[in-house]
């Protein structure tokens, strides 16, 4: 029988995560916050050394060294997308699906998850960065480049810990603080340590001749609407931005008293994650069972409300596509007449 790739035994080992997130909720120990922290580190410490050591002959050929160097990112990924599996299960069970699991951990570890935030940030890491995880482990698998998709992740979950950390020191949750909160320092620290090294990668040739890097850079805004119309969007949603920053500041404006009463009351959650904001959590827990009744978006203005806030979201993603698909705008200009008349002028 073939050996299972990389990926694969990434996932097979996250998957792990359902007979012990089950057991562990039987275990009496656990119903100390102390015990649980300690209980955890150790769980995510051994499994590091697991995946570490699962197979050097695939995981020591990472493209983002230039030779044969320590498995350590992809032991990472592997480590994270365990943590990825628990997440999703979080959510599940706070949707009232599986019922077992991780009643424990929501209950003495980290009881912010139980707010409609902390449900829907489960959901994207247990699935979208499980996914990029086993996408970047395949990669490495089959010593390709995996760049573009380690920063999508790098900005993805980055986002998702300046949001979520701070909403809970300053929302209701406060006082809710255990000491499995503290295990959240090495999702800080390690993302920042793999971000240094995926933007120090080499990035993937690229197909663009001279002639047409030159004949892209003459053109003006006018004669690119793609790039003109991405311009607009940029503006209006750095207004829309400015102006929800007002609305959560509490402006005593008209404008801001209507859309937060009557569009996005969501914002005045005391729970405190709307007013630092991230699209896909704050989108759907304007609308969760969990958010109380009053801060819901109401009935008639969820049209709105989902039509502004998704073209808020992908916005950005079109960005990054249309400079990935065409990039000759952005590549340096070859030396040659054209570049020494620029220089001249």
């Amino acid at each position: 029988m073939d050996i299972p790739p990389l990926a694969g035994k990434i996932a097979a080992l996250s998957l792990g995560a359902l007979p012990l997130s089950y057991a562990l909720n039987y275990v009496s120990a656990l119903s100390h916050p102390l015990g649980l922290a300690l209980m955890s580190a150790l769980i995510l410490g051994l499994l590091f050394v697991a995946i570490y050591n699962l197979s050097p002959s695939e995981i020591y050929h990472d493209p983002l060294y230039a030779g044969r160097a320590p498995p350590t990112l992809p032991a990472v990924f592997a480590v994270f997308a365990f943590t990825s599996v628990v997440d999703l299960f979080i959510a599940l069970q706070e949707d009232g699906y599986p019922v077992g699991f991780m009643e424990f951990f929501t209950k003495e570890g980290e009881p912010y998850l139980r707010t409609a935030h902390g449900v829907f940030i489960c959901y994207w890491d247990g699935t979208v960065h499980y996914l990029l995880y086993l996408a970047m482990a395949g990669a490495i698998r089959r010593r390709k480049r995996y760049r573009n998709l380690g920063l999508y992740w790098l900005g993805s979950f980055i986002m998702s810990i300046l949001v979520f950390l701070p909403g809970n020191i300053l929302g209701k949750y406060s006082s809710e603080i255990r000491p499995a909160f503290f295990l959240a320092s090495p999702f800080v620290l390690i993302p920042c340590w793999a971000g240094m090294r995926i933007f120090n990668q080499s990035r993937a040739p690229i197909c663009c001749n001279p002639n047409m890097v030159q004949e892209e850079q003459r053109k003006g805004i006018l004669r690119r609407p793609v790039d003109l119309a991405l311009v607009m969007y940029l503006i209006l949603a750095g207004f829309f931005t400015l102006f929800r920053g007002l609305v959560v500041l509490d402006c005593p404006t008209d404008a801001c008293f209507v859309y937060i009463y009557q569009y996005e009351p969501y914002l005045r959650d005391p729970v405190a994650y709307p007013k630092v904001q991230a699209q896909f959590s704050h989108m759907g827990a304007s609308m969760h069972v969990r958010t109380p009744f009053t801060y819901r978006v109401p009935d008639d203005a969820w049209a709105c409300f989902f039509g502004c806030n998704l073209l808020y979201a992908l916005g950005p993603h079109l960005l990054a596509f249309r400079c990935l698909r065409w990039p000759a705008f952005f590549l340096r200009p070859p030396p040659g007449p054209l570049a020494h008349h620029k220089k001249e002028h």
